[in-house]
């Protein structure tokens, strides 16, 4: 039964590739317009809940629950439709779409065309709707995935690796933006990049070798020296 509180949570969740368990009795929870990240090493299972929530993997027992349905065993598709979307780390766009095509997409999947809110946040991606999205950069191309995965106005937002690769210039421009959203989204980030953790994170998750082993809150424990501990 999900808490009236909370608008995701995550109960017992056990997720294995073949023989090989990676997540074990995984629990966690995100409340409106909270920003969480998870921190942890390469291989902790970090990515694999994200994809978990978002529909990707299905667990081998758990639940995953949001206020008005729960999300265990449903399509990516319809846990997108309900308000849970997944932008993953590995920045793929459609190459050979423009940007312009690549926001369509997501207008059509949505019925939300009104793009003012995406361009609000990366006015950039304005000079270069004609451009083919295999021409951007890792920025640019992150600005389109997330410009692509706020149409609709979803509830949850669940961010993998968001800052790799990136120029300083452009973190400190999504740290901007994450704060912004979540004003009207609560958010679930996987980031390696502490200081940004540290600066926008409400709480946080060190996940080892499959498992939360801590829940960090309030600023005396949401430091880099402490997060560093579970990397």
């Amino acid at each position: 039964m999900l808490n009236s509180e909370n608008v995701l949570e995550v109960s017992g969740l056990n997720v294995s590739y073949g023989e090989s368990k990676v997540l074990f009795d995984m629990n966690l929870h995100l409340s409106p317009n909270e920003i969480v990240s998870c921190v942890g090493r390469n291989g902790a299972g970090k990515s694999t809940l994200l994809k978990t929530i978002a529909g990707f993997i299905k667990p081998t027992s758990g639940e995953v629950n949001i206020p008005s349905s729960g999300l265990t065993g449903k399509p990516p598709y319809e846990i997108a439709r309900l308000g849970v979307k997944y932008i993953p780390q590995d920045k793929k766009v459609f190459s050979d779409l423009t940007v312009r095509e690549n926001l369509e997409l997501g207008s059509y999947a949505t019925k939300d065309y009104n793009w003012d809110r995406v361009t609000d946040f990366f006015p950039k991606l304005i000079v270069l709707m004609d451009r083919k999205a295999g021409f951007l950069s890792g920025g640019e191309r992150q600005m389109l995935m997330i410009g692509r995965a706020i149409l609709g106005n979803p509830k949850v937002l669940l961010i993998d690796e968001p800052t790799e690769g990136l120029s300083p210039s452009i973190v400190s421009h999504l740290k901007h933006v994450f704060t912004e959203l979540s004003k009207s989204a609560a958010l679930i980030i996987v980031e390696q990049n502490l200081p940004l953790v540290c600066a926008i994170s409400n709480r946080v998750y060190a996940i080892k070798e499959g498992r939360v082993v801590a829940e960090l809150t309030g600023q005396d424990q949401i430091k880099p020296i402490t997060c560093e501990e579970y990397l």
